[in-house]
């Protein structure tokens, strides 16, 4: 079963490809379903300049949002995660939790 992971990030294949040790795995990519003759087969995409991809949490990237299935990309190094973080600008945000306060004007039934 996919897994979808707590933050991932879309990125044009353009800015992606700016990396120069950037390596697309094409076996991985998503497939999508098509006509042919009559019948609907699903297709290999092909991945151009415009399309989009998802960088994962852990900097792996991936041809959805699940983060681990269609991975196209997976050579997580330092000199990439040193583009993510400052030519893609890419970064995980920190959410703090929410404290919950009881309202004065609501009777806790418990006590009641």
């Amino acid at each position: 079963m996919a897994t979808m992971g707590k933050y991932c990030k879309a990125y044009s294949v353009k800015n992606l490809r700016q990396f120069n040790q950037w390596a697309e795995n094409f076996e991985n990519i998503r497939k999508e379903k098509q006509e042919m003759d009559g019948k609907k087969v699903e297709v290999k995409r092909i991945i151009t300049d415009d399309d989009f991809l998802y960088v994962q949490e852990n900097y792996v990237v991936t041809d959805g949002i699940f983060k681990d299935e269609n991975i196209i990309f997976d050579n997580v190094t330092p000199e990439w995660i040193d583009f993510c973080k400052n030519t893609l600008l890419f970064e995980v945000p920190v959410y703090e939790p929410v404290k919950v306060e009881k309202s004065s004007g609501i009777r806790d039934n418990a006590n009641s």
